[in-house]
């Protein structure tokens, strides 16, 4: 599986898909984002974030999200729809344990992200496990892609358990 991949090989398309929510006033919103796990059992994958980024206060509102993947090599699109989870504090003490020391810094620090700042570094980055949150997206729908010489576009539903229908490109 694409995304699995991802998890793994950092120069894999599914590595930095594009994260998609909408914010408390029904504006959308999207970032790319680093794939941390993914679970095909589960049917659900990872990203980590800083408990005071956007993303958090949008998800808390609203607990939805779509990702984009797009792999130019293979003219594919992949489009999932997903039920987001906020994990925090000891249901992620684990994974924290886990998460690369350098790579700790960007969870914490002053200010929080996405506040104005005077200059390009004017912040101070302090690890800070009580503000690594875990989401976990619990995947609803997967929409394939395929933009070849002959196009070709299938749909994958939980609800169905995973049975595929094809649609129309």
């Amino acid at each position: 599986m694409r995304l699995l991949r991802g998890v793994r090989d950092r120069r894999a398309p599914t590595r930095h898909p594009t994260l998609a929510t909408v914010t408390p006033d029904g504006r959308p919103q999207a970032r790319t984002i680093v794939l941390r796990a993914a679970d095909k059992q589960a049917g659900s994958l990872d990203v980590h974030t800083d408990l005071h980024s956007a993303k958090v206060v949008e998800l808390s509102a609203a607990p939805f999200a779509s990702l984009h993947v797009w792999d130019a090599s293979a003219h594919l699109q992949i489009r999932l729809e997903a039920n987001v989870a906020i994990l925090q504090g000891e249901d992620v003490a684990e994974i924290w344990a886990r998460v690369p020391e350098l790579s700790r810094l960007s969870y914490g620090g002053s200010p929080a992200p996405g506040q104005l700042i005077s200059g390009a570094l004017n912040y101070n980055k302090v690890p800070d496990p009580a503000r690594f949150v875990v989401l976990r997206l619990s995947v609803q729908t997967i929409d394939v892609l395929h933009l070849g010489p002959s196009h070709r576009r299938a749909r994958f539903d939980r609800c169905t358990n995973w049975a595929g229908a094809w649609l129309a490109p």
